[in-house]
């Protein structure tokens, strides 16, 4: 019968429930039920990859499409998982939901990870997985390509900050707390939710970036994409008249996982605030 590898349960915003490793045990084949678990899997220790989901082989929904092509994929069926043997499960916190209720039932361990909501949870994610893994090195190599791309955005004088807004569907934005928030600071921008104190996560009415005149409003959506009720305010008429406002498209791949996404988010939206400081009007 297996047994559990498992010993003491460490707390931490990083992962929902992190498992010590008994001495002497190691993952060598490892299953992944979610988007960023399997990203962090491809990047940190792909030879040891028992199966990922078949989302990670989307070029538009995955950082890793070319990685996710070379090995096996699961459908976050807990039946996949029982029958790859695997030696450990890494799961998110909001999906696979079933799955993962029902492999709690088995002696199969499962690591849980939250989405980070900062970059200090980012650069924690990565060093509890590597250390899963076995991959320290690696993960280390990994915070430092992130910390050193996001300093040298963050780096830049920018003078007077372009204002920015998150607009998801259904309304939804991201204010302080959240790594969305962090990833504009770091990019140059004021982030209009954070001053009006919505909390992390909220919903605003379009009058709200109308009358705040905000410099950029960030969309995950395009508004030429397929129609859908939780995309319909991207149609509204009041943003094609807020011809001062620059609408920015920003995939959720690269600012909702742990990993070089974050690093890619800032520079892109540095690339824009460099843009509008440069447009204005020379005093």
């Amino acid at each position: 019968m297996r047994l559990r590898p498992f010993a003491t349960i460490i707390a931490g915003a990083a992962a929902l429930s992190l498992l010590a490793p008994a001495p002497g045990w190691s993952a060598e084949r490892i299953v992944s039920l979610n988007l960023c678990t399997d990203e962090l899997l491809l990047r940190l220790a792909p030879e040891k990859v028992a199966s990922i989901t078949w989302l990670s082989r989307s070029p538009s929904g995955s950082n890793v499409p070319d990685l996710a092509g070379r090995v096996p994929v699961n459908h976050g069926l807990a039946e996949q998982v029982v029958a790859a043997d695997p030696d450990l499960v890494l799961a998110g916190t909001f999906t696979a939901r079933i799955a993962v209720g029902m492999l709690r039932r088995t002696a199969i361990p499962v690591v849980e990870f939250s989405p980070p909501r900062s970059f200090d949870e980012v650069r924690q994610q990565i060093r509890d997985t590597a250390a899963l893994l076995q991959a320290e090195d690696k993960g280390r190599a990994l915070n430092e390509e992130i910390d050193r791309r996001v300093a040298a955005v963050a780096g830049k004088p920018r003078g007077a900050r372009p204002t920015a807004v998150v607009l998801n569907p259904n309304g939804a934005t991201v204010g302080q707390g959240s790594l969305a928030d962090q990833i504009m600071t770091a990019a140059g921008f004021d982030n209009i939710a954070a001053t009006l104190r919505t909390g992390i996560y909220a919903q605003i009415p379009l009058e709200v970036v109308a009358l705040h005149k905000v410099d950029v409003l960030i969309v995950s959506a395009a508004r030429d994409g397929p129609p859908a009720m939780a995309t319909e305010a991207l149609r509204h008429p009041i943003l094609a008249r807020l011809t001062q406002t620059r609408i920015v498209v920003m995939p959720g791949r690269l600012w909702n996982c742990a990993g070089p996404g974050v690093a890619e988010a800032a520079e892109r939206l540095g690339a824009v605030a460099d843009e509008i400081v440069r447009a204005r009007p020379t005093p």
